[in-house]
């Protein structure tokens, strides 16, 4: 169980604007992010032709470049561990500008031929690298400045707005696709919604300079000569594991029963692409929707409660909703993607509080950097690849709710042996000593904020 003596606090230590910006900026993330998979079926022919393998190659790319995720985990989680979380959230937020508004100007296949498909995997790469630093950096912020009374809720409102970006990403894709006949989405149409993308980042990067450090981080910071990271770690290996199953279950539910989807309907399932993202919109709605009570019902009810019920749902539900989801029947289709919608909202916002809340605040980001970053490498970023490559070799197209059933199933065990993290970090932290290192910029703006 935690044990630091800093890790929670019993009053906002942030004021509720700056928490506000916080949550928000997570639309930006998950928009840029996510866009990649509701267009891959276009961007498959933008950037590989016409070729038969297109679906699957711009998957690869997907799925290789997520690899640069834990990478880039490691190095914001030591800068977040070394220098404060305010640092991450912006040299994050200015990598994704750079990658979203890059993508926006890549060159075509028709254009420069193969060594457009080089210029995709580089920016993915980028993209990739900067979020192993931002959604973890954000949930630890929230983790960090908010009541621990509620604080299941706060940090689920940084998965609720995180979806936001996937619907918005959803929206504009369809109405891409929806608006332009498919030779304009092809020859240009494409860009647009990644130009829009730019544009929020640039947005997001501006109000997250006006946030400031918290004051756990500024506290526990005053430790560091007497925990070494390393020893902190070492103590910590424990969570570190049940952090990897949690993160998996949480990432094999999100990305394989929401982001997946469209890919799935449309290539395997033969549903057209406006469809096939009119359905992805309705998932991302219903995740927002889901979020912030999944987030109230384990500060209720404890965060462990919450995620077993929660796993054995995503035991016992994927294969049916599957099935499902491919049916003729309109209804039947729009509720089995409100069900799958349902659970992976729920843990990813249970996991937002409950995966964080296992480290102490000292070594915290590069703990979830080794844990939660590799699961979602794994289950997030290649799972997608994976299912669709068994699902053409089988010809079984349930394989993508196996693997999430299977995926539950494995974190089960790690879940019920868990500590109950929910009322561990009630602590109200003591008086924060003011030294010159941190009467300056935005250690000292965080001070002020928290008396």
């Amino acid at each position: 169980m935690p044990s630091s003596p800093v890790s929670g606090a019993s009053k906002p230590a942030i004021s509720r604007g700056r928490l506000a910006i916080a949550v928000v900026s997570t639309v930006v993330e998950w928009y840029d992010f996510t866009l990649f998979l509701y267009l891959s079926s276009v961007l498959s022919r933008v950037f590989f032709g016409d070729s038969p393998t297109g679906v699957l190659m711009t998957l690869a790319t997907f799925a290789v470049s997520y690899l640069l995720r834990p990478v880039g985990g490691l190095v914001f989680g030591y800068v977040g561990d070394r220098w404060g979380r305010r640092p991450v959230l912006l040299a994050s937020m200015a990598l994704m500008f750079l990658a979203t508004a890059g993508m926006a100007a890549l060159p075509t296949y028709a254009q420069v031929g193969e060594s457009a498909a080089v210029w995709l995997l580089a920016l993915r790469c980028l993209m990739a690298f900067s979020v192993g630093g931002e959604y973890t950096g954000v949930m630890t912020y929230l983790l960090e400045s908010s009541r621990a009374r509620n604080r299941g809720l706060v940090t689920s409102l940084a998965a609720s707005a995180s979806e936001v970006g996937a619907l918005l990403a959803a929206g504009v894709s369809a109405l891409t696709v929806t608006a332009l006949s498919a030779s304009q989405v092809e020859a240009w149409g494409w860009r647009i919604p990644f130009i829009v993308g730019g544009v929020l980042a640039g947005t997001v990067l501006a109000l997250r300079s006006a946030l400031p450090e918290t004051p756990l981080f500024l506290q526990s910071r005053l430790l560091a000569r007497q925990q070494p990271l390393p020893g902190v770690l070492r103590r910590q290996w424990r969570a570190i594991v049940r952090t990897f199953m949690i993160s998996g279950l949480c990432s094999a539910a999100y990305y394989v029963g929401i982001i997946y989807l469209p890919t799935y309907l449309i290539s395997v399932r033969n549903w057209s692409e406006s469809s096939a993202l009119g359905l992805a919109t309705l998932a991302a709605v219903v995740v927002v929707l889901a979020s912030p009570v999944a987030g109230w019902l384990s500060d209720r009810y404890g965060r462990r409660a919450t995620l077993l019920v929660l796993a054995i749902a995503a035991v016992l539900l994927p294969l049916p909703m599957f099935a499902a989801a491919g049916q003729t029947n309109v209804g039947a289709a729009v509720a089995a993607v409100v069900v799958l919608a349902c659970l992976a909202g729920s843990l990813s916002a249970v996991g937002a509080s409950a995966i964080p809340e296992q480290f102490e605040v000292r070594g915290r980001l590069t703990a979830l950097a080794i844990g939660g970053t590799v699961a979602t490498t794994i289950f997030g970023g290649i799972a997608p690849y994976a299912v669709q490559t068994l699902t053409e070799s089988t010809g079984w197209p349930l394989v993508p709710g196996l693997l999430i059933a299977v995926v539950a199933l494995a974190a089960l065990p790690a879940i019920r042996r868990g500590p109950e993290t929910a009322a561990s970090q009630d602590q109200q932290p003591g008086p924060i000593p003011v030294s010159p290192r941190t009467t300056a910029g935005a250690d000292a703006q965080g001070v002020k904020d928290h008396a």
